[in-house]
């Protein structure tokens, strides 16, 4: 299968965020045009080494805060992509944003381009949250970015929330949520809050400060958003996604299909012929990479995964979905020892009502139970893990 789907990561960012472990950067102007720069010069190299074979389908600016690139940077981005690859007329093109960062102007700027889908960060609808997780934000700024999304003609946006957060009580969870469903937002992202070690939040608590929700008020608080968001018309339809119907997130839907993809600029990884390839996940790393690639025209290796290994990723990535696999597909892929091996473990869920297999006509699907199943995800995951 050839990649149809392209990451681009802008690794540019204002300041930040508490919890953020992302590879970013704080960089200025002169710094964003050299990246983009070094970006485009990427995609042609990676072009000459693994030359495109299928049409574009999505194509996703992620970051980062991809809306402080200007639209004359990711206009020059978009023109380098449709002149090496064949773009779809109706493909996804995503572009995260930050509240703040962005305009009326702007957003036009970037629709004109064929950008038909913002994902903006959201994260909370109480200022006292938004400044206790470092964002750049005020939740004026929400309001105005939406206003500013509707506006430049936008049908299709999401909106990240964040659950978790320090001092954060459902009280302050309910009203994120009916704010955020009040500006009709075609998809959300809601995220449960993950301490990542090396973080401002990971220092902070390993000093002691704790002011965490407790894991019972993080479930419910998961389970209050299923059902606030079902209830309002959307799908939940991944692990932490929502959606009106037929506005699934078209790009993200490769990696939970567990599909091949580029991956470009700092710290991105692509999936190409059975291999994951990491860039640098810092700046001056990252350019000099391109540029002795460029020179040498040696490129980005890894190496290849194995069936377990791939069979691994695909359980982990699709179980994710409520649409769950199938089994016959995971046979012919993998063959029959290794689902043999995998549907034998997930068998040990069926009884708690985490794991279900549902019949279709000459097939079977493996599914996790929605949403029960999806708070136990981890525990089933690293079970098949060890097993595979």
């Amino acid at each position: 299968m050839f990649p149809k789907s392209l990451y681009l990561h802008i690794p540019f960012c204002k300041r930040r965020c508490f919890y953020c472990d992302f590879a970013i950067t704080t960089g200025g102007e002169n710094l964003k045009q050299q990246y983009v720069d070094v970006l485009c010069q990427e995609i042609i190299l990676t072009v000459e080494q693994i030359p495109p074979k299928a049409t574009l389908q999505t194509i996703f600016f992620g970051g980062g805060t991809p809306s402080l690139l200007t639209v004359q940077q990711v206009a020059q981005i978009l023109e380098t992509i449709a002149t090496y690859f064949a773009i779809a007329t109706d493909a996804e093109i995503s572009l995260e944003a930050n509240a703040g960062t962005v305009s009326t102007e702007s957003l036009q700027g970037y629709r004109s381009l064929g950008v038909n889908r913002i994902s903006l960060g959201a994260q909370a609808f109480q200022q006292e949250l938004l400044d206790v997780c470092g964002r750049g934000h005020r939740v004026e700024d929400i309001y105005a970015a939406v206003d500013s999304i509707q506006k430049a003609g936008f049908e299709n946006f999401s909106l990240d929330l964040i659950s978790g957060l320090p001092h954060q009580s459902m009280a302050d969870w309910e009203f994120s949520l009916r704010s955020a469903i009040a500006l009709q937002p075609t998809h959300f992202s809601i995220y449960d809050l993950i301490v990542e070690e090396g973080t401002a939040f990971g220092k902070r608590y390993q000093a002691g400060d704790r002011p965490l929700p407790s894991e019972s008020l993080t479930v419910e608080m998961y389970l209050a958003a299923h059902r606030l968001m079902t209830a309002k018309g959307y799908e939940h339809y991944e692990i932490s996604n929502y959606a009106k119907p037929s506005y699934q997130a078209r790009h993200n839907l490769t990696y939970w299909y567990n599909q091949p993809f580029y991956g470009m600029g700092m710290g991105a990884t692509s999936y190409i012929n059975r291999q994951r390839i990491d860039r640098p996940r810092k700046m001056r790393p990252y350019l000099d990479a391109i540029a002795q690639w460029k020179l040498e025209g040696i490129g980005f290796t890894a190496p290849t995964i194995t069936p377990a290994e791939e069979l691994m990723d695909t359980l982990m990535q699709g179980l994710r979905l409520a649409e769950g696999l199938s089994l016959n597909a995971l046979i012919t892929a993998f063959g029959r020892e290794l689902c043999d091996r995998a549907c034998e473990c997930l068998e040990r869920y069926r009884d708690r009502h985490w794991v279900e297999f549902v019949e279709y006509s000459e097939d079977i699907r493996i599914m996790l139970v929605s949403p029960d199943g999806w708070l136990f995800s981890n525990i089933i995951i690293a079970d098949l893990y060890d097993n595979l």
